[in-house]
């Protein structure tokens, strides 16, 4: 359990600096999204192994609904995974040498949508091409999980900032990008985005699970 902890305190930390130090001035601009979904791709290489290279509660959440997880590894993961995230964006501030960012104004409903809809694609993707024995071992999980999250930064970043993802969400509120009381909008919305993603996927059995249950043995 420590080494998966670790690896994923080390994943969400770099992937929370790379949304801090490209989104607080002076950033990447439209290039941010780019750098998010590759250094995210490149970490869910690197710790796949070790981890499931989640990198965000969100997904934590769904792969133990799909039954992949228990509760230890969620508390485990959820605690090392927000803590790297607020880390992190403590670094982004010192990095810039600045004070925090003025908090976005929201739409509640808007953001609400965006960040579920992006949330759920999120981890239905995780879960389709990193916990099917099908595709297991398969080499492009990495990218499809990177391409989800640059999509949806390219996409809904003007309506919610594209965080699907309640440690970034957490890290944004550090460096200034989120109010305090407009972090339960991101934090619902992706919660259940999560587990809405992982109820579908277990409702159409897209795993095979029962199927490979009820073949019978020759």
């Amino acid at each position: 359990m420590t080494r998966k902890v670790a690896v994923e305190g080390i994943g969400t930390f770099l992937l929370m600096l790379t949304i801090g130090l490209t989104v607080l001035d002076p950033g990447a601009g439209t290039m941010a999204p780019l750098a998010i979904g590759s250094v995210l791709m490149v970490m869910v290489y690197a710790g796949g192994h070790v981890s499931g290279a989640h990198y965000n509660p969100a997904v934590t959440l769904a792969v133990l609904v799909r039954g992949r997880a228990t509760l230890h590894d969620l508390v485990g993961y959820w605690v090392l995974q927000i803590v790297a995230a607020v880390l992190a964006a403590v670094t982004v501030l010192w990095f810039k040498g600045q004070g925090p960012l003025l908090p976005m104004e929201i739409e509640i409903g808007p953001v609400l949508m965006a960040e579920f809809l992006f949330t759920f694609a999120l981890a239905f993707v995780v879960l389709n091409v990193a916990t099917v024995r099908g595709v297991e071992g398969n080499s492009y999980y990495g990218l499809a999980i990177g391409f989800t999250v640059m999509a949806g930064a390219y996409a809904v970043g003007p309506v919610s900032g594209g965080a699907f993802n309640p440690a970034v969400t957490l890290g944004s509120f550090v460096i200034g990008s989120i109010e305090l009381t407009d972090l339960w909008v991101f934090l619902v919305a992706q919660l259940l985005g999560g587990g809405a993603a992982a109820m579908t996927f277990n409702l159409f059995d897209l795993g095979g699970d029962t199927a490979a249950r009820e073949t019978p043995t020759p």
